[in-house]
């Protein structure tokens, strides 16, 4: 079983920044680099909605149209951390935010993640 831990959110101005980490942790013989991970977000009466992806190999990773270039997903594999630096925050980025493992890419829906976090709140103020 993978284990992912979330942290870094809180309150922030619109306009502010924030970097979000999920910290995973898996069975032996296999490692955090081998998977897909993303971030996805949820806010109150909506759906779970697809934020950012990244690879195992780390290349192309994939934003939601109204994240592209205001949010950037990187991973640490030496670390088995994933980030999510989110900057020029909007009162519309306010939600709880979950980071997930699977096994596809491209992987921009909740059903191509087998692993979840219990989420990290975002909360951004005008």
């Amino acid at each position: 079983q993978v284990q992912l831990v979330e942290s870094g959110g809180g309150m922030v101005q619109a306009g502010g920044s924030l970097r979000l980490s999920c910290a995973a942790s898996g069975r032996s013989g296999r490692s955090f680099s081998t998977y897909t991970m993303g971030w996805f977000r949820q806010a109150p009466g909506k759906e779970r909605e697809f934020v950012a992806a990244i690879s195992w190999r780390g290349g192309s990773p994939s934003y939601a149209d109204s994240m592209k270039g205001r949010f950037t997903i990187s991973r640490d594999n030496v670390k088995n951390t994933l980030y999510l630096q989110m900057n020029s925050l909007k009162p519309e980025d306010t939600a709880a935010y979950f980071c997930a493992a699977g096994n596809y890419w491209p992987a921009g829906s909740p059903n191509d993640y087998d692993y979840w976090g219990q989420g990290t709140q975002v909360t951004v103020s005008s």
